[in-house]
Parts: structure tokens; sequence; C-alpha cells
């Protein structure tokens, strides 16, 4: 079921020569999704779920199903030299009509004005046709003043998606050619903190010399711009997975999320904070949040089925991470998240047949054994590689898993203080596994690590979900507002102009373009453009029946009504009428004579 305000952005087709613009296509689709996110009552599907369907010849209809949106943007980039031109259109999902289009073209300097403008243009008309929101005066700000050094950007940015070792090194390396371009650039120095972390974190460098990289790329964008959601969620790596200080981290996602209410990075993080801690529903809250706005996420999909582990749900997690798997079938974590369920529900066909040819098969075995054989022990020589560890550290710690089981819990305990000690992201939630559900009982589990975060410090996230929007309009204004509408209507007649837009009827009464929209939602139950095109249908049917008129055609009498589309004029009739206009005026005309 799609919320009737909500909209997925779709990658722009590239239409220039050099396919080397594909980058600049797809980076300027990123920035109007950025740019839509901010405004706090409309639904925006996030990038990862919208670029799914990139180069996919499927339904509009279907995708909108898919994503539970009413709304896609879908559209084209042409650059040439200095040159762009960009052209949009918005389609409604139920009925596959293009209810707005426009082409725009500009000189490539002028490439973040243009991004704000199509931005605005595309709430607003949303707005028109779904009901109030709120928009900001401005959704795009200008991050630099230099064109090159945001290609270059672009370019960084597509290749940090990839997610690679490869592509997180290219990715600096042209961060670093847009920061030469303009020192200034801090949205460029954020980025590479965020390679340079994920560098350090996946062990892909030196962890000391990348923190240390990371330090310095903050330094320099801190003294640039503070405001950016980028500024908070620099601390959230180092407060939440590196030092375990979790009250700071919450601080911290909060910050990104008061100024992006739907940052992606931000739902997630708080998703994964009150995981942590064990704060169930919370986190419930969260994550259903992540999958709301990119349901084709493996990712988010993952952490929904993670919070289903920790609470003993393993039926319920093993459906969600098998989705996850479909989505992303090389995804390591979802792979070991599937085994413990499989382990956990003593499904041992299906546990054999998943763990073929793949790593850690006799540790992934051991582990069956352990937790679901009655009177299985471990041999001495498995017994002595887990004494001894691993050289390299697991992705998830199977040794820990299994000495948990055995006679040998005072050394899986000293493995685990050990871990924690070292503030290691594999065991942040090992207060809700199950695995290490035999350690609680040993004296000083509690104590290994103590949250400065409690459910006291969070009260305000309670009942987020159903705060209410504040009134722009008390009732009075409303109904002395509505009376100044009526008579600018029925005496100025503003709808026969083909061209109305809100903006236009908010001059008028002296408004902003907000409290003209809330004033129509409220005042009337409906949104801009119904209200609108119901005085146009009521003039058309007045000037359809008039003889003076039977030389014009019905399109012709549609378009003397104001109505500016075929499509939008035989739609419209038919929902309100119930009948098509041919067929209205033919029963009209005989009752009439």
């Amino acid at each position: 079921m799609s919320d009737k305000k909500s909209i997925a952005v779709l990658p722009f087709v590239n239409m220039s020569n050099d396919i080397d613009n594909e980058y600049f296509c797809d980076g300027v689709s990123e920035e109007i999704i950025n740019a839509l996110t901010k405004i706090d009552q409309l639904k925006v599907i996030a990038r990862t779920s919208s670029f799914a369907f990139k180069n996919k010849e499927i339904d509009i209809r279907e995708i909108g199903n898919q994503l539970g949106v009413n709304t896609i943007l879908e559209g084209s980039i042409k650059k040439s030299k200095n040159k762009v031109r960009i052209t949009a259109q918005l389609i409604n999902v139920e009925d596959g009509i293009h209810y707005w289009s426009r082409k725009y073209d500009r000189e490539l300097i002028d490439i973040f004005e243009l991004e704000d403008e199509i931005s605005l243009a595309i709430a607003d008309e949303v707005r028109n046709n779904f009901g109030y929101f709120e928009v900001q005066s401005q959704l795009v700000t200008q991050p630099t003043n230099n064109v090159e050094a945001y290609q270059m950007f672009l370019k960084g940015r597509s290749l940090q998606l990839l997610w690679t070792r490869e592509s997180l090194n290219e990715a600096i390396q042209y961060y670093n050619k847009a920061i030469s371009l303009d020192k200034n650039y801090a949205k460029a120095y954020y980025a590479n903190l965020q390679c340079y972390g994920l560098l350090g974190l996946w062990n892909y460098m030196p962890h000391e010399q990348a923190m240390q990289l990371a330090i310095q790329n903050l330094l320099m964008a801190k003294e640039i711009d503070t405001t950016l959601p980028e500024y908070p969620l620099s601390f959230v790596g180092r407060f939440f997975w590196g030092e375990w200080d979790f009250k700071n981290a919450y601080t911290h996602i909060k910050q990104v999320l008061d100024i992006n209410p739907n940052h992606i990075d931000g739902l997630e993080a708080m998703a994964e904070l009150f995981l942590a801690l064990g704060f169930f529903e919370e986190a419930d809250i969260f994550a259903n949040r992540l999958l709301e706005v990119d349901p084709l996420s493996a990712n988010n999909h993952y952490t929904l089925a993670h919070i289903y582990y920790y609470r003993g749900l393993y039926k319920k997690a093993l459906e969600r991470v098998n989705y996850a798997l479909t989505l992303n079938s090389t995804f390591e974590l979802a792979h070991h998240l599937k085994c413990y369920c499989l382990i956990w529900l003593n499904d041992r066909q299906a546990f054999d047949a998943f763990i073929q040819n793949t790593s850690l098969g006799r540790e992934k075995n051991l582990l069956f054994q352990l937790i679901n054989g009655r009177k299985f022990e471990i041999s001495e020589t498995d017994l002595n590689q887990l004494k001894q560890g691993y050289k390299e550290a697991l992705i998830v710690p199977y040794d820990l898993f299994i000495l948990s089981q055995t006679a040998h819990k005072d050394l899986a305990f000293s493995r685990l203080e050990e871990m924690i000690l070292q503030k290691r992201g594999q065991i942040i939630n090992y207060r809700q596994d199950p695995f290490l559900k035999p350690l609680h009982t040993i004296p000083g589990f509690k104590e290994l690590h103590v949250s400065n975060l409690s459910h006291d410090d969070i009260k305000e996230i309670q009942g987020a979900e159903n705060k209410l929007t504040t009134s722009i309009l008390n009732q009075d204004e409303i109904e002395n507002l509505k009376k100044d509408l009526l008579i600018y209507f029925n005496e100025n007649k503003p709808y026969l102009n083909p061209e109305l837009s809100l903006k236009f009827v908010a001059e008028a009464l002296e408004l902003n373009t907000n409290k003209t929209s809330f004033l129509i939602n409220q005042a009337f139950n409906s949104n801009f453009n119904d209200f609108v095109n119901l005085y146009r249908l009521k003039h058309f049917k007045s000037i359809a029946l008039d003889p003076e008129n039977v030389h014009l055609t019905i399109l012709g009498l549609a378009y003397n009504s104001g109505f500016n589309s075929k499509t939008v004029f035989n739609t419209f009739f038919k929902k309100s009428e119930g009948t098509t206009p041919s067929r209205w005026i033919k029963s009209h005309s005989v009752s009439t004579n």
C-alpha cells in the first residue's frame, strides 16, 4: 500500500554521447533525492532502492508498487561542454499518467540552482496533487563554486558506492582532485573521512593510518561547514563503534536526524545503537523506518532480521534474511545470520545444504552439534585450534561461540573480555547474543561493559512516529481566508489560466505557498490541483451545453476551461462524473432538448 505523499526518483538516463557522463547523471539524481528527503512529511525512496531499477524495462506501476509510492520521477540528462539539458516528468503510479513534465536548458555553472529549482518544482507538484506538506524555500545549497570540482566529487561518489577496497581508494583520488580545485569543498573532505573510516574498519589499510587520515579530513571539513549531516555523522563511528560511548553516539545520531529526518545512515545507526542496548522496540521503529524509505536494501532487511534473531524469533529472522540474500546473494554477514537461524531451528537438512562450499564449514558444524547434539564432545584437535585462536580476526567470532558451549567457558569469558576491551565491533551485541548466554552466569559478566545510555535518556524518542504537525493557520484564519479564496476564484476566474500555479494564487491572497496549500487542504479537504480542476470542470460543463459552442471540439472546450492536457482532463472528468465527456454531453443534450 502506497503512501499518498511519496515519491521515488529513478536514475536520470544519460543522453550524452560520452558514456562517462553516467556518473554525472547518477550524481544529479542522488542530489535531487537528498534534497527531497529534507521535506519531513514527504516519503522519499532512498538511492539504493530507486537505483535498483536502473536500465531495467519495468512498468512504472510495478515499480511504484514495489517501492510503496504513488509518484515516480523519471527523466534524462544531456551534457555537452558547458551546457546541460535536463528533462523530468512526474508519473502517477495509480494510472500511469504523466501529470507534470518540464525541460530545463542551462549553463553547467548553474547546476546547483537547477537542482534546487527542479527539487522545489517536484515538491510543489506532488503537494498540488496529493495534499499539504510544508516545503522549505531552498532544498539544495551550493557546495562549491567550481563545477569541475563538483564533477570530480560525483565521480568519486560513484566509485565509493561500489564499496570495494579498490573503488574506495580510487574514490579518494577523485575527492582529492575536487579538493585541489576547491580547498573549501567540505563535502569532499567528509567523503574522504568516510572512505578512510571504512578502509580502516574493514582492515583494508592499517587502522591507525586510516584513522589519522580520517581525522585530518574531519579537521579540515569542520572549519568549513558544520551544518551538513555529515558533520555529526562523522563522530558516530568514533563514539559508537570505536569507543562504545553510547550516550555520545546517541546525541550525534539525533543531530543527524534533526538535520535530515530521513537520513539513511542516521536511521541505520539509531537502529543499531538501540539493538546494541537491547532496546528492541526502539530498534524496531527505526529499522522499519529504514525499510519504508529504502525497501530494496539488503542491508536494511538484514538489520531487521538481526532484531528478530536477538529476540529469539528465529523463523521470522530467517524469512527476512532470506529476502536480504535474494537482493544481494554475496552479503557475507547475511550468510552467517542465516546459518545461525538454521542452527537454532535445528534444521539439519537445510543447514547442510546451505553451508556447502562456504568458509568456516568445520566451525559451523561444530556449533550446530554443540547446540543440537545431545552428548556431543569437541575433539582435542578442534579444542587446541580454538584455544590458539586464529591468526586473522574473523568477521564473526565462531571460536568464541563454540567455546561458550563447552566446559571451557572460563576461556570463552576471558576471550570475550579481551574483545570488549578492544571494542571489537563483532561482539557489540554480546548481551543479546544467544550463543553467549552460557557466559551470563559467570561472575563479572554484567560489569564487562556498563552502558552510559538508559531508557530515560531516550524518552523523547517514544511516540516520535505519532507526533502532531503544528497548525500554521488557526481556525479563524482559515475561515476568513477561505472567504477570500472563494471570492477571488468566483470573480477573477484564475482557473481559466492553464498555467495557474499555487504560487500565483498565494501572491493574490498575499500568503506564502505553504499557507495557501494548507488552507486549501483544511478548508476544502482537497489538494490544489483538484480544487482548481473542479472549477475548470464546472466551467466546461456550462460552455459544453451552450449552443453557441457547437462548432468547438470537446478538447477545445476543455482548453477554453483552463485544462492544458487531454489526459488530465479526461481522467479528472471520469473520476468526478463517472463517465466520459462525450457521453456526458450526449446524455445532457438529450435531456435538455
